[in-house]
């Protein structure tokens, strides 16, 4: 698991981070309060992720608009 602060990662760092985090807690070969660590570490780089794709959703509505194409609700 890496140190680097969440807010501090791209979208393919935190992805990637998040998957490691789901493998080990899925093989359940950690401590407890490791789990909880992971865990808490996991909900952050998911909430992170989610904010990063609406973004580019976002951005994505935004050009589409400026070029006349329909905008999604």
């Amino acid at each position: 698991m890496t140190d680097k602060p969440v807010a501090d990662m791209s979208f393919e760092e935190a992805m990637a981070a998040l998957e490691s985090v789901v493998t080990q807690l899925e093989r359940g070969e950690v401590a407890l309060e490791q789990s909880i660590a992971l865990y808490e570490r996991g909900h952050a780089l998911k909430a992170h992720c989610a904010a990063k794709l609406a973004k580019a959703e976002e951005k994505v509505e935004l050009i589409r608009a400026a070029e006349g194409r329909a905008v999604s609700t």
